[in-house]
């Protein structure tokens, strides 16, 4: 299938949003991007709490932990049979060759920390009528006459049996649009009510404030998402380099980088 005809996500939204040209350069001219850890991180940190909650949280931390390192080491070892030179993957604050073992204890730690917060807090794991676990749950909804599709990290069913969605997050970026997206899509796919939406913040342990999402219309998430798509379509992809070049793993092959 064209790129044109593919269904749209948040991420392809936003990317296209902050620098259409590196939307053009990653998913039309197909553009070997450079590796990061930072991105098997947080796969890897998914993947062990995925497994957490599907065992309904019988596994207990260090069984977590090896979900974590095996995943964490397998997808490393896969980046480095493509890229073995560290000096080209993207790392914050520090070279490639630091970067990738300092991930590996960090997020061991933060699967431990996860496994103890879960077994303390005891969100309750929200299921579809057929019975389904609200965990990476996959969907495809439309909006603004454009087919959106995601997976939702966790849906929480709350004590007054509203559904928050939460998405688990091992970085720093957090998207509104995200949450916004997963609250709507969950209100229209399964007819429950969805006021709020937060994040697991593995940094901290712990919880974000909730993130309201009752004045957040169908109308608003359509708009951003026709553009795109419209934009996708006619071919625009205008560049807007700036500080998040530096971030970018597509930017080798960027002639506007800075």
């Amino acid at each position: 299938m064209s790129i044109e005809n593919q269904k749209r996500s948040v991420s392809q939204t936003e990317q296209y949003e902050k620098c259409a040209h590196r939307y053009k350069l990653q998913r039309i001219d197909r553009v070997t991007p450079r590796p990061a850890a930072w991105s098997h991180h947080g796969t890897a940190f998914h993947s062990a709490c995925e497994a957490v909650e599907l065992s309904g949280r019988t596994m207990g931390a260090e069984e977590a932990v090896q979900v974590f390192s095996d995943e964490y080491s397998r997808l490393i070892n896969q980046a480095l049979a493509k890229e073995p030179d560290l000096s080209q993957w993207l790392a914050a604050g520090r070279s490639g060759a630091e970067d990738i073992p300092h991930r590996y204890t960090v997020g061991q730690e933060q699967t431990r920390r996860y496994v103890e917060w879960a077994a303390e807090k005891r969100p309750k794991i929200w299921a579809t009528q057929e019975g389904k676990p609200g965990i990476e749950l996959d969907f495809t909804v439309e909006f603004g006459g454009v087919q959106v599709r995601g997976f939702i990290d966790q849906l929480i069913e709350m004590p007054d049996g509203r559904v928050r969605p939460r998405d688990l997050k091992t970085g720093s970026t957090k998207s509104h649009f995200q949450l916004e997206t997963y609250g709507l899509a969950v209100r229209k796919l399964y007819d429950v009510e969805v006021n709020d939406a937060d994040w697991y913040l593995a940094k901290s342990g712990g919880l974000s404030r909730p993130v309201k999402l009752d004045r957040v219309t169908e109308d608003q998430l359509g708009e951003r998402y026709a553009a795109m798509d419209a934009g996708v379509k006619a071919g625009r992809f205008p560049a807007a380099p700036g500080f998040h070049c530096r971030f970018c793993d597509v930017s080798h092959a960027c002639s506007f980088r800075q």
